[in-house]
């Protein structure tokens, strides 16, 4: 049950992106507002899963997953239901803000309910791994709900889904708190919810305005300054939100970073290669979501054997493993010609970043949890989440903007020697835009000129989808080289409780 949320939690960052040509069809939605229907729910998700994890170790774990659940399922009833922009993007935002206080619970459930190491870690496995296949099976999902009812299904299918899970929660989970009785820590919340907003902000708007303009530059400032006064605030008070010493431990900071690089690669991935279904291969939104089935399937497959591992193989290799192979899988596909078969190595190259995916969840989950003091699973499930939170979008920033620096120096150069034969310099900017864009713009030249100014065009992206798969292989390799050097055994709670007692 508790994957079940996961599941409802985590497909709402995906499903959406294959309904953005009906929103904007039907909403009449701009292409900044389309953005914002998929950051919008992004945005607060990753702002409050410190409040929401927090919360939850004081309160009580399973009321506020259960809480969080019901605001989640009304909300999406409200987007469904949404015949503006405006009411779309409010339904979004409160998704997020609801998501923020499920998705932390789930994880400090399964911390508190098993206890032996080995189990402890498989279920951690089957956790990540249902996070890893709804973010494969959103499109999926989304696609079929798309092809054949209204925009507003993608948020209806969560009432009946929200319902389920809720009273199954209700039935079946126990109910678990911090047993230390302390005050909420509201100041901790409000530095590290404004620290986590404006980093992710900066990040999700980033490659729009600019990584050197002056308003990208002055979230990453102010969300520097909100960092060093949540530290100092935490370091010296008593009981805490969260305990920063905590950082000290190799195996929570080491199994954190892993984490965050794990989904910038697969969240980098997805972003390039469902654009490149389509875009190139020309598939349907339905299509290019079912193509991305491969890896879901690996790795639901590949979870068992990494949380069988992950109790009996030393956490480095497996994470750094992990790493090393989800690189090679970018490595791969990243070499490969526009018209690669698919059956081929385009899937093999999906099971690589599967059973990667699979090796790194279980091992740099168990090391960050396993790390932590019993009263901070929430706050230290939060602090999991917002890694998975910031690491995927992270990701799509990094990436899209290598992809868009490449593509558009690549168009330029394209089409530059068509400006001599009356090609507006205009429309040579416009068709940097965006590969839709350069297709338009392609589709008004005479007809013996289209096939070749086309072939540019798709060789375009193509260089920019293999620079950008080197990125994300490299940022995955020197990871794994940096977990391989720093990750020690697995530090179990009362070690961590013995860590901080000692400072």
């Amino acid at each position: 049950m508790l994957c079940l949320a996961v599941l409802l939690v985590v497909i709402d960052n995906t499903i959406v992106n294959v309904a953005l040509p009906s929103l904007s069809r039907d909403l009449n939605a701009t292409n900044s507002q389309l953005q914002w229907i998929v950051d919008g729910y992004s945005l607060p998700f990753a702002a409050l899963m410190l409040a929401g994890g927090g919360l939850a170790d004081r309160l009580g774990r399973r009321i506020v997953m259960l809480s969080g659940l019901a605001a989640f399922t009304a909300f999406s009833g409200l987007a469904a239901m949404s015949h503006s922009v405006t009411t779309l993007l409010v339904a979004r935002a409160l998704m997020g803000a609801s998501a923020a206080f499920i998705f932390p619970a789930t994880l400090s459930v399964v911390t508190v309910t098993f206890k032996d190491p080995k189990q402890r870690a498989a279920a951690f496995g089957i956790w990540g791994a249902t996070a890893g296949v709804a973010v494969a099976i959103g499109p999926i999902a989304g696609g079929e709900l798309i092809t054949h009812f209204w925009y507003g299904s993608i948020f209806l299918v969560n009432l009946p889904v929200g319902v389920l899970t809720i009273g199954a929660i209700a039935a079946i989970v126990p109910e678990s708190k911090n047993p230390v009785k302390r005050r909420l820590d509201l100041v901790g919340l409000v530095l590290g919810t404004l620290m986590v907003l404006s980093l992710t902000l900066a990040i999700i708007e980033g490659p729009s305005w600019g990584w050197l303009s002056v308003s990208t530059l002055s979230l990453f400032a102010f969300a520097l300054v909100m960092l060093v006064f949540f530290v100092r605030y935490e370091g010296h008070r008593e009981g805490p939100l969260f305990e920063v010493k905590i950082f000290r431990n190799a195996a929570f900071s080491a199994g954190a970073g892993s984490i965050a690089v794990n989904f910038f690669m697969l969240f980098g991935f997805i972003f390039l290669v469902t654009q490149y279904f389509q875009l190139v291969r020309g598939y349907s939104a339905l299509s290019a979501g079912v193509r991305t089935l491969p890896f879901a399937l690996v790795v639901m497959v590949t979870t068992p054997l990494s949380g069988f591992l992950a109790g009996r193989v030393a956490a480095r290799w497996l994470v750094s493993g992990g790493l090393i192979t989800m690189s090679a899988g970018l490595i791969w596909i990243g070499t490969q010609p526009m018209q690669s078969a698919y059956f081929g190595p385009v899937v093999g190259a999906m099971v690589l970043l599967a059973v990667g995916f699979s090796f790194i969840n279980a091992p740099a989950t168990s090391s960050t949890m396993g790390s932590l003091p019993a009263h901070q699973v929430g706050a230290g499930a939060a602090v999991n989440e917002v890694n998975r939170e910031l690491g995927g979008t992270l990701g799509v920033a990094v990436v899209g903007s290598v992809f868009a620096s490449v593509f558009g120096s690549r168009i330029r150069s394209a089409l530059e020697p068509y400006v001599a034969h009356g090609l507006p310099h205009q429309a040579v900017k416009i068709a940097q835009s965006s590969m839709q864009a350069a297709s338009v713009v392609v589709s008004k030249f005479p007809a013996n000129a289209r096939p070749g100014a086309q072939h540019a065009i798709d060789m375009a992206f193509m260089d920019a989808f293999h620079r950008s798969c080197f990125v994300g292989a490299g940022v995955g390799i020197c990871a794994g080289i940096a977990v391989l050097i720093a990750l020690p055994s697995t530090i179990v709670g009362s070690d961590a409780e013995s860590l901080l007692a000692s400072h």
